[in-house]
């Protein structure tokens, strides 16, 4: 078993280039393109954002593992289950098991979240501490807050992108001071990808909220078909 796992493994962990200090392997390119794709999918409201963000779990958490992030890696499991779960919500989690919609959190909503970021932040940040961490309250803090948006995208709430830009933003640093700069790199991509992902929720949702005052059908956000259409709204 070991030597098929590391047979599946290897070839992830081969060095493409140099970047700086980073060597660059497959794990952390792959890791760039499926993280940037996923958003953008995200941003057109497509279902194909969760197969393509468990992939993009998978090569981070090959690349931390063989960084010796351990800590980092083990929460790309976590990361993976709750996309699996994404992906079910949007597509049985609506009324009758149909799809589910995009809507608003509410303020009480978005408050329990951030309420509960600080106890997350704190015990997350003493695990991450006997793990050897090198950064723990900040690894724990940008965790804390990438749950909390995993799981209003999950819910398909237009707030995610809030929790995601504050989580984003800590990264860039968090990823160049691990001398992973590629991946530093792609999460300054990802919070401008972020805010193209606000306005084009935002806009589909005023369009829905109009058409529903003229007496208009529209539904916002309904994801796209399996088969590979996509939402109404285009622009993560």
């Amino acid at each position: 078993m070991d030597t098929l796992l590391h047979d599946l493994v290897d070839p992830l962990n081969a060095v493409l280039f140099h970047f700086g200090q980073d060597a660059v392997s497959w794990a952390e390119l792959l890791g760039f393109v499926t993280g940037a794709l996923c958003v953008w999918l995200t941003v057109r409201v497509h279902i194909w954002n969760f197969p393509i963000g468990i992939a993009n779990n998978v090569f981070f958490l090959v690349l931390f593992w063989t960084a010796g992030l351990y800590a980092d890696a083990s929460l790309q499991i976590v990361y993976l289950v709750l996309g699996v779960v994404g992906w079910w919500e949007w597509l049985y989690g609506g009324e009758k098991r149909a799809a589910r919609i995009m809507g608003h959190a509410g303020m009480p909503h978005v408050a329990v979240l951030a309420v509960l970021i600080v106890p997350a932040t704190w015990g997350l940040t003493i695990v991450l501490g006997r793990a050897h961490d090198i950064a723990p309250f900040w690894d724990a803090l940008t965790t804390a807050l990438s749950l909390a948006a995993q799981w209003l995208l999950n819910l398909k709430k237009f707030e995610n992108w809030y929790f995601w830009l504050v989580a984003d933003a800590i990264y860039i640093p968090l990823y160049f001071v691990k001398v992973l700069y590629l991946t530093g790199i792609v999460y300054v991509l990802f919070i401008t990808l972020c805010l193209v992902g606000l306005r084009a929720w935002r806009r589909e949702l005023a369009a829905v909220a109009a058409a529903d005052r003229a007496g208009g059908p529209a539904v916002p956000g309904q994801p796209a078909a399996p088969t590979g259409s996509t939402a109404p709204a285009s622009a993560t």
